[in-house]
């Protein structure tokens, strides 16, 4: 494989403060990718789309400014498909990033700050490797692994226990595919003990490059999988029902879609300025209207009660995804 970043150009973390941070994405797949992609759009646009920002992180970037940001990117992958799809996705900034095959053990000691983006059930393997636990020993390592709380890491690197110095920080986040176009829903989840004030404002910062970020108690991450992780999914049938809809009376597909997508985002963003959905819908349901008469459709097939019954399924399920690190089949992804 070939690197594209020489070996000299990747700095450690012994060298001067002012030197930029090195961000190793470990299973850099879809969400990996797209993390590491909107983060290097943020810090490096590439033409004007790019330095448009995106109204989630124009929203987001009231965040503290950290003392040093990452500028040096490894991309770990075990298969010449994901590196070749990788140098693909990522050419307009090859320049910028090192992807190493099989040598994850090397994209860690070379890091200062480790985004744990694998397949849940391959986590096991990758933080078991000899030399793993010394190689993120100090460092703040970033989970984004659905369904697999912090204990569960720290149980395969440490036994269970992560107090002593040579420890890293591990830190669990839940961001969601739209991080490549900027517009992902992150939670973080609040560590105990908690992250030094540096690194939960770099763990903040990276993540307000690719949209909106909350924080919240480590009991609600499996609802914001459910919500965020798998929610773009949900929004997606509901956009591309609505415009069978408008297909069926006659509108052509690509009309059908771009207009469908155009107002599900005007009505995201009525509500991100504050506008109760109540609201929305009451001001756009005038007295013996079209809205109201679809709307009632709606209301007797119990589109509301089924899709929180999904939400809820979903957060069932990602509850027990992490399962399958102790040994117990599961179905895996979101």
């Amino acid at each position: 494989m070939d690197d594209h970043v020489d070996s000299d150009s990747i700095k450690s973390k012994q060298d001067a403060s002012d030197e930029p941070l090195v961000l190793t994405v470990l299973g850099c797949g879809t969400l990996g990718s797209a993390i590491l992609s909107g983060i290097l759009d943020s810090i490096y646009p590439i033409n004007h789309r790019d330095a448009a920002l995106s109204t989630a992180v124009a929203d987001s970037l009231e965040a503290d400014m950290p003392d040093r940001t990452p500028g040096a990117f490894i991309a770990c992958v075990s298969r010449p498909s994901s590196a070749k799809r990788l140098g693909s996705e990522l050419k307009q900034h090859l320049h910028r990033i090192k992807i190493l095959q099989n040598e994850n053990l090397e994209g860690v000691q070379q890091a200062d700050i480790v985004l744990l983006a694998c397949k849940p059930q391959m986590a096991r393997d990758i933080l078991s490797e000899p030399g793993m636990r010394e190689a993120l020993a100090g460092k703040l390592l970033i989970s984004i692994l659905a369904g697999v709380p912090v204990s569960q890491i720290e149980e395969i690197l440490y036994g269970g226990t992560s107090e002593s110095e040579a420890s890293c920080k591990i830190v669990r986040v839940m961001p969601n595919t739209a991080s490549l176009h900027r517009e992902s829903m992150t939670v973080i989840a609040n560590s105990t003990p908690p992250l030094s004030p540096g690194q939960a404002v770099l763990t903040t910062w990276m993540f307000t490059r690719i949209g909106r970020v909350v924080h919240l108690p480590s009991s609600a991450m499996d609802a914001a999988t459910a919500l965020c992780g798998s929610g773009p999914a949900f929004c997606a049938l509901m956009l591309e029902a609505m415009a069978d809809g408008a297909v069926a009376m006659g509108i052509p597909r690509a009309e059908a879609q771009e207009m469908a997508a155009q107002t599900m985002r005007g009505c995201a963003g009525m509500v991100l300025k504050g506008q109760h959905p109540a609201i929305v819908r009451e001001k756009v349901s005038t007295p013996g209207g079209c809205t109201i008469g679809g709307l009632l459709v709606l209301e007797e097939g119990s589109l509301r009660g089924t899709i929180a019954r999904g939400v809820r399924e979903a957060t069932v399920v990602a509850s027990q995804l992490g399962k399958g690190l102790q040994g117990v089949n599961g179905t895996w992804g979101r």
